[in-house]
């Protein structure tokens, strides 16, 4: 935590920044120890916090109250991105077993998809609630390529997609077939606008944006952000206000510097970049929680890390 304030960590890029920083607040360090964390998600009603550790293939979980940190389960079958639907039980996209599951809160696992037209699911890697109860993720191969997030196989679909899954009827729809890589993803506060992460887009990293209709499809896609350079952009969220906190490091290319990049770069809902959260380590995901949600928390490599910030996340 740094002594001074403002905290020189937080870098204002753009004067629009500055209604959405507090002065007095300053990048914390919650838990560390992890070797690759991903896909944190808010538990308000117990005050914790849950993020994947997916090559310790474990789920750790960070108590608010005291700040103890606990395995909240292992194995987790690699697990990968989390959200919470209506009912507010916990959804998680698992790398080893292909498919998406739900907590019941007897805590029991259901299986909610695994296989797309008779074919399994790559490795389904981010995923979040819409208003009407509609589960949506991204199922790039990440997890299949080796034994570090999942174990090795060969991709069944001939695509890479973004999935709608119906809370009423169980029917997936492949929804997006054409992007690579497709990683994080959120909606803009109203639902109307779904966000992409294209992560393995060349020669850039993207954010691509759809309207959503009524009945689940998407259109009119078009470029949100360009991460340009070397930087690179993987889970993201979305404030109120709309806009996007996005999870940001190097590209891994040659030659490629991660000074400067790793942490959290913020953006208008227009794409224009505004802030930049300094940290030590690459951030892959990112979440709004705490009693007013207004407290940012960013699963960063080896560690978590926190931030208060002058506005809330979308609900």
């Amino acid at each position: 935590m740094s002594l001074r304030y403002p905290d020189p960590a937080i870098e204002v890029l753009d004067p629009a920044f500055l209604p959405l920083r507090l002065f007095s607040s300053s990048v914390e360090l919650l838990a560390t120890g992890m070797h690759w964390a991903e896909g944190p998600v808010w538990f308000g009603d117990g005050r914790y916090l849950l993020v994947s550790d997916i090559p310790n293939n474990r789920i750790v979980r960070w108590d608010e109250c005291s700040g103890a940190v606990s395995v909240f389960r292992q194995p987790s079958n690699h697990a990968n991105g989390h959200t919470r639907d209506l009912q507010g039980r916990l959804v998680s996209c698992e790398h080893l077993t292909r498919r998406i599951t739900r907590t019941e809160l007897d805590g029991s696992i259901t299986v909610l998809a695994d296989r797309f037209e008779g074919r399994r699911l790559n490795s389904p890697n981010d995923i979040v609630c819409a208003r009407d109860g509609a589960l949506w993720f991204t199922d790039p191969p990440f997890g299949i390529h080796g034994f570090w997030e999942g174990e090795p196989a060969e991709p069944e679909l001939p695509f890479q997609g973004v999935f709608r899954l119906d809370p009423a009827t169980g029917r997936l729809q492949a929804l997006l077939t054409d992007l690579a890589g497709p990683n994080g993803l959120a909606f803009s506060p109203d639902g109307s606008v779904l966000y992409v992460v294209e992560s393995r887009a060349r020669p850039h990293r993207l954010i691509w944006g759809y309207d959503v209709g009524a009945d689940g499809a998407v259109s009119n896609k078009r470029l949100v952000v360009d991460a340009q350079g070397p930087g690179a952009l993987d889970g993201f969220a979305v404030d109120v206000k709309g806009h996007l906190w996005c999870g940001w490091g190097s590209d891994g290319s040659i030659g490629a510097d991660p000074e400067g990049l790793d942490g959290v770069r913020v953006f208008t809902p227009q794409g224009q970049a505004i802030a930049h959260i300094h940290l030590p380590e690459r951030c892959a995901n990112v979440c709004f929680g705490g009693r007013h949600r207004n407290r940012l928390f960013m699963a960063a490599s080896h560690s978590l890390y926190a931030l208060h910030v002058n506005v809330q996340g979308a609900a």
